[in-house]
């Protein structure tokens, strides 16, 4: 990884769709240069995928959280891997600090969100705390 190629992931992450020929330009290099470098972070883990940016208020979910939860370190693999797949939970990490996992969740509304964490989320076996962060306002993403 040189200058070049994070100048490259910086300006596909303003805007992934931007062609390689565009940013050859803005980098003053060829369209063909641009395509390997691209291809060889793709290949080496670099660039890990492509994806779209949502807002999820469009999509009918108006509550967005930030969910930590304690754990029993026993149970921490296989608890993450169950939030991991609820539809609700949208990103999931085991982390040090205040909560073994943080969870990104959308939920409809508070009642739904409600139930996603009484009725799911805490019967999980090992799951001893919930510490639910309603998101007001993404500054960044």
């Amino acid at each position: 990884m040189d200058e070049k190629d994070r100048r490259i992931i910086e300006l596909m992450r303003e805007d992934a769709r931007r062609t390689f020929t565009d940013i050859a330009e803005e980098l003053g290099v060829s369209e063909a240069t641009v395509r390997k470098r691209v291809s060889k972070m793709e290949e080496s883990g670099v660039i890990k995928n492509y994806t779209v940016e949502v807002d999820p208020s469009k999509l009918g979910y108006d509550t967005v959280v930030l969910l930590g939860l304690d754990v029993d370190p026993e149970y921490l693999v296989e608890a993450a891997e169950k939030i991991s797949n609820m539809e609700e939970v949208k990103s999931t990490y085991t982390c040090t600090g205040d909560h073994m996992i943080m969870t990104e969740v959308w939920t409809k509304d508070s009642s739904h969100l409600g139930e996603l964490m009484s009725n799911k989320i805490a019967k999980i076996e090992g799951v001893k705390n919930l510490c639910p962060a309603i998101v007001l306002e993404e500054i960044k993403e």
